[in-house]
């Protein structure tokens, strides 16, 4: 997440055409957007969004986090229970709790794409370093820093990793995650994109150059309209938000789409409206707006 003096925090919401869709469905980032910097839902947002279900508009999470992270809005998932997690790589069913989580759909990066995908990339960005994300289990290279909050299971080489010999050979990679330690964010993004080409999907969600590596045509977007498209729901009918490069071909499929007050550039690019930071529970801010508007 960018900080906010990066962009200008809107103050108020712009109103949506006359002739927008009824809106039945809500997908939402969490980090930088619907949770507070300090990983916290905040009162307001908790009612937000059970008004919303209580109003028959469905919510749903759409985050990088994978499940076992999901334990922060677990409790607001209400009926369906489901929520898309790792980018578009699985949808999951909440219900269970922390630990018992249900994978309704996976949608796996291939190993021989994969590792296609750190060979190219260590080529065009040497010094690159490698985690690897499955549904289960969460693996690294040695020299991978500590970037996030668990230890791994396994340090080896993504190659070993990646490979038939590997820890957990039989279990769906859901995404790799590439880190460099001196290359800007951006630049990193645009450079793994070049390399990669069609073999994966490349995005990022942090503010360090830590990419995101699913399989091809993998991402927010498309697992949100393969969910939507089981319920009956068009893209005019669902609300998107977020605030990071990964959150961009979501927010552009959506009927309507917000960026946050704290959004990277190429997100407030790309939804059709704007709202206040995170921390000012911009999320709650259109919904309470939504539903006031509704006959």
């Amino acid at each position: 997440m960018r900080d906010n003096d990066r962009v200008t925090s809107a103050t108020r919401q712009p109103q949506p055409p006359a002739a927008a869709a009824r809106p039945r469905l809500i997908a939402t980032d969490l980090d930088g957007t619907l949770l507070r910097d300090d990983k916290s839902v905040s009162p307001r947002t908790v009612a937000a969004l059970a008004a919303a279900e209580a109003a028959g508009i469905e919510v749903f999470f759409v985050t990088g986090r994978p499940a076992r992270w999901m334990d922060v809005v677990s409790d607001h998932v209400h009926g369906h229970g489901l929520a898309i997690c790792g980018n578009g790589a699985a949808v999951v069913d909440l219900h269970g709790g922390s630990g018992a989580h249900r994978f309704v759909m996976v949608r796996e990066l291939a190993r021989a794409n994969a590792l296609d995908t750190v060979r190219l990339l260590r080529e065009a960005a040497p010094g690159t370093v490698y985690a690897v994300e499955q549904t289960y289990g969460f693996n690294q290279e040695p020299d991978y820093p500590k970037l996030h909050t668990e230890v791994p299971d396994v340090l080896l080489p993504a190659e070993v990793l990646l490979g038939p010999d590997g820890p957990l050979p039989d279990e769906p990679v859901l995404k790799i995650l590439a880190y460099h330690p001196d290359i800007d964010p951006d630049a990193f993004l645009t450079l793994a994109r070049l390399a990669v080409g069609d073999r994966a999907n490349v995005t990022r969600s942090s503010p360090s150059a830590l990419l995101e590596i699913s399989g091809p045509g993998v991402s927010k977007a498309s697992t949100l309209a393969l969910c939507c498209a089981e319920r009956g729901i068009s893209h005019e009918e669902v609300v998107a938000f977020g605030d990071m490069p990964n959150d961009v071909e979501m927010l552009t499929w959506a009927g309507r789409s917000y960026a946050m007050g704290n959004a990277h550039p190429d997100v407030i690019a790309a939804a059709s409206g704007r709202t206040v930071a995170n921390n000012d529970d911009g999320v709650a801010v259109v919904i309470e707006r939504l539903l006031a508007q509704r006959p």
